[in-house]
């Protein structure tokens, strides 16, 4: 195209106050700056649709015929321009969270997206790690925050915050007491762990490195909830986010047990679609997700 809308904004303005000083002031522009759009339009295509008289400019018989014509088209842009705005205005989203997320952090930052944002929809699935970058990965989420350790070529996996898991068992436990536990009592203990395909278990895993496949695992189970429940009946130690535990430790229910000569720190992330389009929605959540948590 060779000639821009605002080229056309300033030959529409100039030919309503037949003065380009005016003109200028009405689009928020320097005298300089309009003269040379006015100019470059109509050096683009050596014509004059002016008549110069000192300051006044009058539309010649071409200005008069080329008007309606720019006219409309410039209404028809900005149309254009007021649907596209409202488009990016927030619309719905598909957010993904893994359990330990989901049950904590997510309810916090949904609670502070609607608040800011009342007329938005939001769906939130929880499900594990494994889920969760499978169905952003197919576009059936928007994004989605995991806590497991991830490497797709189709998702922007971006670093969120720190987390930490705890090992942990009931109150009764002949480990309960204990200052901290060496690889031995790992070994003699029982276990209760979340399953295959969770970003918990895929911390645990690299955390008990060399000792994985001697350890007494007795029960894989998908909920949080669940092995709080199993732990804290006494069938064996568990091993969750510090977030999930916080209530139980501080009502008695469980134990912390310290393991300091095993790392179980690691990140929880952000993953969107490489080829996604980042909407206002998506960006506003991620925004809250670095500003709130």
């Amino acid at each position: 195209m060779r000639f821009s809308f605002r080229q056309l904004e300033v030959f529409l303005a100039t030919a309503r106050s037949e003065n380009l000083s005016r003109a200028a002031e009405r689009l928020a522009m320097s005298q300089s700056a309009a003269s040379g759009a006015l100019k470059e339009l109509e050096g683009q295509f050596g014509i004059q649709l002016f008549d110069r008289a000192g300051k006044r400019l009058k539309l010649n018989e071409l200005g008069r015929a080329l008007q309606p014509q720019a006219q409309a088209l410039l209404e028809q842009a900005q149309a254009l321009e007021q649907s596209l705005d409202a488009h990016a205005a927030i619309g719905g989203l598909r957010i993904g969270a893994t359990l330990t997320i989901g049950n904590s952090l997510a309810v916090e930052l949904l609670a502070r997206y609607l608040t800011l944002h009342p007329e938005a929809q939001v769906d939130l699935e929880v499900a594990n790690t494994a889920r969760i970058a499978e169905a952003v990965a197919r576009f059936e989420l928007d994004l989605g925050l995991i806590e497991g350790e991830l490497a797709s070529p189709d998702l922007d996996v971006t670093p969120w915050r720190e987390d930490e898991l705890v090992v942990f068992c009931a109150p009764g436990h002949p480990l309960a007491g204990r200052e901290q536990l060496e690889d031995a009592d790992l070994l003699g203990a029982r276990w209760i762990l979340r399953e295959p395909g969770s970003g918990t278990r895929q911390t645990f895993d690299r955390a008990m490195r060399g000792l994985l496949g001697q350890l007494d695992i007795r029960l894989e189970l998908h909920h949080t909830e669940a092995l709080q429940r199993a732990v804290a009946a006494g069938l064996g130690l568990g091993c969750l986010s510090r977030l999930t535990l916080e209530e139980p430790f501080a009502q008695g229910r469980l134990v912390p047990l310290a393991v300091p000569h095993r790392d179980l720190s690691r990140r929880f992330y952000i993953i969107v679609h490489r080829q996604k389009y980042r909407s206002a929605g998506i960006e506003r959540w991620i925004e809250l997700c670095h500003t709130t948590v």
